[in-house]
């Protein structure tokens, strides 16, 4: 997936009147997939903060634990991060209830098995259970994948009101979507397919020739709060696997509005 960069203001001098924390979460939004360590010099430019204003930050969030130095002295993100990210209910809540439901399917289908959530006009990779040799997929856990060329991406798009859809293709900003979003009309065609299956197929070519199969996870308010999806080679009929998708994602579904099992 391509490397999304922050956005950069002109000049060195931060806005007046800029909060500080507004500074400290532009230094860690430096870091991306293609960056995971920064120097301070390289840090400074990425996030577009004054060298000594970059320093004084960047020392207060390694003391925090948003930050660590590598053993080159580079920053990396730190482990607190991941602490602070696994309260997130939308991210580790459902991961929780849905885990014995996604080492279910892929046990029975050896496959790659993939949960997401929409996150703006992103979707985002909550979790996945792969086999050494399963086929080549690209996108990471908590990274974000396209939404109009995505199975997931267009399960999650295709029950959101037409303002919120509008919303998201005018957002669109991964390179494999945004001609995709200049044809709205193919694009909501698209969606009532998703809509009347109540699966979305999608085949993709690179990085291997895949065909992923989606269905919808209706949450505590029976609006899709989530998607699950399979992913297997390019040939595979999808019919055998939509079936099963469906079951598992019906069964997060069902645990998703009893909720968390009481201590």
């Amino acid at each position: 997936m391509s490397a999304t960069h922050p956005t950069r203001r002109r000049g060195k001098k931060p806005a007046v009147g800029e909060p500080v924390v507004d500074r400290a979460l532009r230094l860690l939004a430096a870091f991306d997939p293609s960056h995971r360590n920064l120097t301070l010099s390289a840090l400074a430019r990425r996030a577009d903060i004054p060298l000594s204003s970059t320093r004084r930050l960047a020392e207060r969030l390694v003391e925090w634990g948003a930050l660590e130095r590598d053993r080159s002295g580079r920053y990396v993100i730190g482990l607190r991060m991941y602490e602070v990210a696994s309260l997130s209910p939308r991210a580790f809540g459902l991961r929780d209830l849905a885990m014995p439901y996604i080492e279910d399917l892929h046990a029975v289908t050896r496959e790659h098995v993939q949960l997401a959530v929409l996150e703006g006009s992103h979707v985002v990779l909550v979790e996945r259970r792969s086999r050494a040799r399963a086929v080549e997929v690209e996108y990471r856990i908590g990274g974000q994948l396209p939404i109009l060329s995505t199975a997931l991406g267009l399960t999650l798009l295709a029950y959101l009101p037409d303002d919120e859809v509008q919303r998201v293709l005018e957002g669109c900003e991964h390179p494999d979507d945004i001609e995709i979003a200049k044809r709205p009309a193919v694009v909501n065609k698209t969606l009532a397919e998703v809509r009347k299956k109540g699966i979305s197929v999608v085949t993709r070519n690179e990085p291997a020739p895949i065909i992923a199969v989606a269905a919808p996870i209706r949450g505590t308010d029976h609006q899709v709060a989530a998607a699950l999806s399979i992913v297997v080679p390019a040939g595979t009929p999808p019919d055998s696997y939509s079936h099963v998708v469906l079951a598992a994602a019906r069964g997060i579904a069902r645990a998703l509005r009893s909720g968390p099992p009481h201590p």
